[in-house]
């Protein structure tokens, strides 16, 4: 009787174990869709991430790549120190490219915002603190990144940038993505 029941205690303590391992090895998929819309909110809420910025992530298990383009240094490591304290973060990449300080691209950056952000019929994605189109100014070439309602917005998008004198070239990264 005290043998089965030895073999019985040493069984519930192996599968705890296995389970116990398997639980801190790769987080569940209800934990990692908890990480990335926590990843999602602590970048947004970034005090100094802007118009001129694109932070992109991406999360695979307890390690998140943060990807994208950002014109103040700090805002790199910023990002990097809020994703860090997230629970169940384990690991942080941070791919982030830092633009060169340019006044160029700075003048560039400014006049793109009005082209786009001022034209009436794109005046609707200015609402609101966290615009959904970026413009990425890199050297005076420009990378337009984010969402918008249609393909004629996003069209709009790209050839009021090209309208903008100065610039060497636009590529146009737009995700259509219609409004509920």
């Amino acid at each position: 009787m005290k043998r089965k029941f030895l073999i019985v205690v040493i069984c519930l303590l192996s599968l705890a174990a296995m389970g116990g391992a398997q639980d801190r090895g790769q987080p569940s998929a209800r934990s990692q869709e908890r990480i990335t819309r926590e990843v999602r909110h602590e970048l947004l809420m970034l005090p100094y991430f802007g118009v001129f910025d694109n932070i992109a992530f991406k999360v695979d298990g307890g390690t998140v790549t943060l990807l994208g383009q950002v014109v103040r240094p700090s805002l790199k490591s910023d990002a990097e120190n809020v994703v860090k304290r997230i629970e169940g973060v384990e690991k942080v990449d941070n791919q982030i490219e830092v633009l060169p300080p340019s006044p160029m691209d700075d003048r560039l950056r400014r006049r793109l915002f009005r082209a786009i952000y001022g034209y009436p019929a794109l005046e609707k994605y200015a609402l609101g603190v966290q615009k959904p189109i970026r413009i990425i100014v890199k050297n005076g070439r420009v990378a337009l990144e984010g969402v918008v309602d249609s393909d004629t917005d996003k069209n709009l998008a790209g050839v009021r940038a090209n309208g903008v004198p100065g610039i060497f070239a636009v590529t146009n990264n737009l995700q259509v993505v219609p409004s509920k």
